[in-house]
């Protein structure tokens, strides 16, 4: 069995993949594979680079005294689960008092979009479509999940207002790219080339901000339909 080896506690500095790992570890033991799985429905589209260190994480934690490690056999195979301490969870609420940093945007599509004029109208296109594509993955995801509350088989059902609180954030962010998107579309079909327009549009443009895209159809309205956005949420799983 693995302990937490309280002399490295300070050695290292605390990041906010770490924090992720201890959220998650805070609702029950995880294992890696379980831990994983959690980043993949949430922490995926809010902080993507937990994810790619959530296997060497849980080790920094416990070496770091806040998480507990012990193993675990089923027949023949052996896992390894992981567990909050109580001085991790200390510093978990230090972090949720603490100020927080200031929002990211990252897209590698929009930065093909900005400098778009060194490729052809068609390349501009794509990357609008690939941005519009993305944000109507992330609507649909959380929708699912939804659902699945909704029919109370949600996991953490005593938490989900949290999530519905923070993922509706996400979603309003994402259906605003998506409109942004479909827009952005059918002025870009009008141009001849990726340079077409000139400041003025520019300014324009950017001063219009709030104000919303002038469009034929609503892209959100196709993903999140009437009867979808009608059915109600099932208290009995709270």
């Amino acid at each position: 069995m693995n302990t937490p080896n309280e002399s490295k506690s300070q050695d290292r500095t605390l990041t906010t993949t770490s924090f992720a790992v201890l959220s998650v570890l805070s609702l029950r033991p995880h294992s890696t594979y379980d831990i994983t799985r959690q980043m993949r429905l949430s922490m995926h589209y809010l902080w993507p680079r937990a994810e790619s260190n959530v296997y060497a994480e849980p080790r920094r934690l416990v070496e770091a005294g806040l998480a507990t490690a012990r193993e675990e056999w089923n027949g023949q195979r052996r896992r390894t689960v992981y567990a909050i301490t109580e001085r991790g969870r200390d510093a978990l609420a230090d972090w949720l008092a603490s100020p927080s940093g200031r929002q990211r945007y990252e897209c590698e599509a929009l930065v093909k979009v900005l400098f778009g004029e060194n490729g052809t109208r068609d390349d501009l296109l794509a990357s609008i479509r690939a941005i519009a594509e993305d944000g109507a993955e992330v609507i649909r995801h959380f929708l699912e999940i939804a659902d699945v509350y909704a029919a109370g088989d949600g996991e953490y059902p005593g938490r989900f207002g949290l999530t519905g609180l923070a993922a509706r954030l996400l979603l309003e962010q994402q259906a605003t790219t998506l409109r942004w998107a479909k827009w952005a579309e059918e002025v870009v079909a009008g141009w001849e080339t990726p340079l077409s327009e000139d400041a003025r549009w520019g300014v324009e443009t950017l001063r219009a901000t709030g104000e919303p895209f002038v469009l034929k159809e609503d892209p959100v309205h196709e993903i999140v339909s009437p009867n979808r956005r009608g059915r109600g949420v099932d208290r009995s799983a709270d």
